[in-house]
């Protein structure tokens, strides 16, 4: 495991944990932070996704903020939410953008190339969906999606969503606005999981719940597997 650094498109560089796979080679996968920072979890995630076969590299994204922040999901909920209250998610793009470019260069990666991501991740899964070329993306139970869909019709890739049923930050009736602005979307895979919450393929976390996890986390395997070509 190694560590990445990306030059941003405004100036500046940033760091990105690079984790790649036994066999020296894979498609590459851009593993997107939840509002915690470039943490154990976060490591551990692209950590896991290299055991599958693929370049994972996650970067940081609250760099312009604080770089190289790590924190507890149990005991530092309030600085977490401070940061993604300032966050500018349009440059966080830009930066996931610059990722992708920078992880399609190395040698460690296939070419093709992908996202993944979790809570704050998977909000801008999406939008690295609509906004840049990823190959394909994945969200975990994003936040905030019932306002980016405007742009769905700019999805020109496969991208497949995690809804957790009880999620606390997406009540049911903007899940039923998520998935009605999605329907008909052939790019688009939506699966909910019922009485989960928030962060339920978080090992660990407070909601994890491994059944739902695993169901979701074997999807996005086989998902992977079609779109990035492993």
């Amino acid at each position: 495991m190694a560590e990445l650094i990306v030059q941003a498109a405004d100036g500046g560089k940033f760091s990105a944990y690079l984790a790649a796979p036994k066999s020296g080679k894979g498609p590459g996968l851009v593993v997107i932070q939840e509002i915690f920072g470039v943490n154990s979890v976060m490591r551990q995630t692209a950590d896991a996704y290299a055991a599958q076969g693929y370049t994972a590299i996650c970067p940081d994204l609250f760099w312009r903020l604080k770089p190289g922040i790590q924190l507890d999901d149990k005991t530092q909920m309030d600085e977490a939410l401070g940061l993604l209250g300032k966050m500018n998610q349009d440059k966080a793009i830009d930066d996931i953008k610059a990722t992708l470019a920078a992880l399609r260069k190395q040698p460690a990666c296939t070419g093709k190339a992908g996202a993944v991501g979790y809570c704050l991740g998977g909000r801008l899964a999406f939008m690295t969906a609509t906004r840049t070329d990823a190959d394909c993306a994945v969200s975990y139970y994003g936040v905030m999606l019932d306002s980016l869909l405007g742009e769905a019709g700019n999805i020109t890739h496969p991208v497949l969503m995690h809804i957790a049923e009880k999620d606390e930050y997406v009540p049911p009736p903007v899940q039923n606005k998520i998935k009605d602005g999605l329907r008909g979307n052939v790019h688009v895979t939506v699966h909910s999981y019922p009485n989960v919450d928030h962060a339920f393929a978080r090992i660990g976390g407070t909601h994890y719940d491994k059944a739902a996890a695993d169901l979701a986390n074997g999807r996005t395997a086989a998902f992977l597997a079609a779109n990035l070509g492993h």
